[in-house]
């Protein structure tokens, strides 16, 4: 299963996370993100760049990044993905399927994410299938961004197409028996954020190394 921690800023945070047995780290390049973002014009903003790009790969050599975006331009994605060596861009806004198209032309991985309330939710999909490597399934919200309320999972028994795809959406520490529970043929994996926060884009490191260990390797 992919371990995804996501909404990252902090390069001390960032190598002590990436240290986890996780496969992905997620980083948000959406303004309306407030504390989550990671901008480009920041006092830490070399330093970020540093640790994405040169001390991240040396911590763990098979850790994937995302970059979180909402309907950006083509040309800022693609920069931004070169700037900070994105392995996905993940998608979070209206982005069409042609628009992923073109990104994949250009050899981009992608991740579309999905706010799911209801199965009717889960239609918008279809026209997404061949142009997304994986979905993400989110909390319905106003706005963008998490919630950090969980959805009802049931609904995903809807969902029949191929694309593999990640939970997301209220996930925290006692989840990990709803987690166990949750069966799907496309699930992939999960998405972690603001459940394992001690403030926001500062993960609590200790609470996801258990929760980490405890979902893998122990029963419950």
């Amino acid at each position: 299963m992919i371990i995804k921690v996501c909404g990252m800023r902090d390069p001390e945070n960032m190598l002590q996370v990436a240290g986890l047995d996780i496969q992905w780290m997620g980083f948000i390049f959406y303004a309306g993100s407030d504390r989550r973002f990671v901008a480009p014009d920041d006092p830490l903003a070399g330093e970020k760049e540093r640790t994405l790009t040169d001390c991240l790969p040396s911590v763990n050599p098979r850790l994937k990044k995302a970059g979180v975006f909402v309907d950006a331009s083509l040309e800022e994605m693609m920069r931004t993905a070169a700037r900070y060596g994105l392995d996905y861009l993940q998608l979070h806004g209206g982005e069409s399927p042609d628009t992923c198209y073109a990104l994949q032309k250009r050899g981009f991985a992608l991740i579309k994410a999905f706010p799911v309330a209801t199965a009717e939710d889960l239609e918008r999909t279809t026209a997404y299938h061949g142009r997304a490597d994986y979905f993400l399934f989110d909390t319905k919200c106003a706005g963008y961004g998490g919630s950090g309320r969980s959805f009802d999972w049931t609904i995903l028994s809807a969902y029949k197409g191929e694309t593999p795809f990640l939970l997301s959406g209220g996930l925290h520490p006692g989840s990990i028996g709803a987690i166990r529970r949750f069966h799907h043929p496309r699930l992939a994996g999960i998405d972690l954020n603001s459940g394992f926060e001690l403030e926001k884009g500062i993960k609590n490191v200790p609470e996801l190394s258990g929760f980490i260990h405890k979902l893998q390797h122990e029963k419950i």
